[in-house]
């Protein structure tokens, strides 16, 4: 017999008992949400907590440390525009592009600057590794010092690849101002903290100058000191520093202008580059004891036949004692001399002993011929030191090696040629036949460009042409000082 089974039968409901457990849910639902709602609030509290307390740390840094910042005002600017935030430092679960500035850094040699100019002691890997995976432990006015002391390095990092570290026309003052027109290193750092991958490293380097010859020396100077020697100097051997204040000169006249003329004192020849073709001539330049100054101008007119007036220094230490010593000097030479009221004074023994103890109050001209030392024509432009571009009756001296020879102003080799060029570029190619007509009849005419065509008057001692690194005489003595103000040496690298 099957043994029966006891089913349990449901107890009524208790509606005392019922209502009791309802009430209490109630009361512990709204108990979990008022202790939810407080933990958010204590964490949203301690949050902004947390961020005051970093803001006053990062402006209290900014105070501190901006004798050491060599752009102040501009780290100052970057902070109030992101709300005196960190930018570097965070939780090791964070993402920053810490990293990526930290490995720019350690590759400045390869763009031709000085590693000890941003910091290293300071700003190290082990520091900032602590600083992110500690950070809760880390008081904020370490975070902060780091975190700042980054940023002044980038944007001086940024402006020295741009300008150059020593521009002698944008010095760090005129550039670090609180409204910069043209380029500003703040806003380059912003836009590069945007970027993902490779975006960072990329909008900060793009910075450079674009003319072909600084990347040429950029590329020649990536494989020397980064894919032959490796990245570890902290003074650069010759070859390195060559390029490196090359770099640091061809920063300071900034991108290539087309059409543009470029006379470089050093390699002795003047570049005429057009938008599809680049000519070359030679030149010859100021001896050191009259250097050819490094200017930017245009030229805006040329003149066939030209008359010269004689700067005072020439007229004082050459033609006068040649006129003393040989009464014919300045009739054969095509010279003749006038007062400072421009009347003429006849060259005999007397009146030129009288003009020899007062050089001051007189002045000498050369008229045209085919003797005249501005040659057949003279190419001019406005500039402070009063040089200009000119032909010569002395055609041989281009077959010299060494061209430094003039009192400073710069004689051309075929400067028919190069006036037709710039007749053509200008658009006047029917004036050509002009020029060597006003030419050979020794005959004063003025041709005038209906656009300037830029002139850039500049010193470079060595360039890579065919991927071969040229390197010139430095006729100057420049290179020396501008070593040790680059590299902070107490002596040029090739004297030790």
């Amino acid at each position: 017999m099957n043994k029966a089974v006891k089913i349990a039968t449901p107890l009524k409901p208790d509606k005392t008992n019922c209502s009791l457990r309802y009430r209490g849910g109630i009361l512990c639902l709204l108990l979990f949400t008022i202790t939810v709602t407080c933990c958010a609030a204590r964490e949203r509290i301690s949050a902004r907590h947390t961020d005051s307390a970093v803001a006053v740390a990062i402006q209290q840094q900014l105070s501190e440390q901006q004798k050491y910042f060599e752009y102040p005002r501009s780290v100052n600017r970057f902070y109030k525009q992101n709300g005196y935030k960190l930018i570097w430092v965070a939780p090791d679960n964070l993402k920053t592009h810490a990293s990526e500035a930290m490995l720019m850094l350690d590759c400045v040699l390869q763009f031709g600057l000085n590693y000890a100019d941003y910091h290293p002691q300071d700003l190290t890997y082990e520091k900032l590794n602590l600083l992110n995976t500690k950070f809760t432990e880390q008081n904020n006015s370490d975070k902060a010092s780091f975190d700042v002391l980054l940023t002044s390095v980038l944007i001086t990092y940024i402006n020295h690849l741009h300008y150059g570290k020593l521009n002698p026309e944008f010095a760090a003052d005129k550039i670090d101002n609180e409204n910069p027109v043209g380029f500003d290193a703040v806003a380059i750092l912003k836009c590069a903290l945007k970027q993902n991958g490779t975006g960072f490293t990329n909008t900060v380097l793009n910075v450079q100058p674009r003319s072909k010859a600084y990347k040429k020396l950029q590329y020649e100077m990536y494989l020397l000191a980064g894919l032959y020697t490796g990245d570890c100097y902290e003074i650069p051997d010759t070859a390195i520093s060559k390029i490196a204040i090359n770099m640091e000169r061809l920063r300071w006249i900034g991108d290539d202008e087309k059409p543009c003329i470029s006379i470089n004192i050093p390699s002795y020849t003047l570049s005429f580059r057009l938008p599809d073709t680049l000519y070359r001539f030679k030149v010859i330049v100021g001896k050191p004891d009259d250097p050819t100054p490094t200017l930017a101008s245009a030229v805006s007119y040329f003149t066939t036949a030209p008359d010269w007036k004689v700067p005072e220094t020439l007229f004082r230490t050459e033609l006068l004692p040649n006129a003393l010593k040989d009464a014919t000097y300045m009739r054969n030479s095509h010279f003749s001399i006038y007062d400072e009221n421009g009347k003429y004074v006849e060259e005999n023994k007397a009146n030129l002993l009288k003009v020899s103890k007062n050089v001051s109050k007189y002045y000498a001209r050369q008229s045209s011929g085919c003797d005249n030392s501005l040659g057949l024509i003279v190419f001019r432009f406005p500039n402070v030191y009063d040089i200009y571009l000119h032909d010569t009756p002395e055609k041989w001296l281009f077959d010299k090696q060494d061209r430094a020879i003039s009192h400073g102003c710069i004689r051309i080799e075929h400067a028919a040629k190069f006036a037709g060029l710039l007749l053509k570029n200008d658009g006047s190619q029917n004036k050509i036949t002009a020029v060597h007509k006003a030419m050979a009849a020794y005959r004063n005419k003025t041709f005038n460009l209906k656009k300037p065509v830029p002139i850039r008057v500049v010193y470079l001692t060595c360039e890579v042409k065919k991927g071969v690194l040229i390197i010139y005489n430095d006729i100057y003595s420049l290179d020396k000082n501008l070593e040790i103000a680059l590299f902070n040496t107490v002596q040029p690298v090739a004297m030790k």
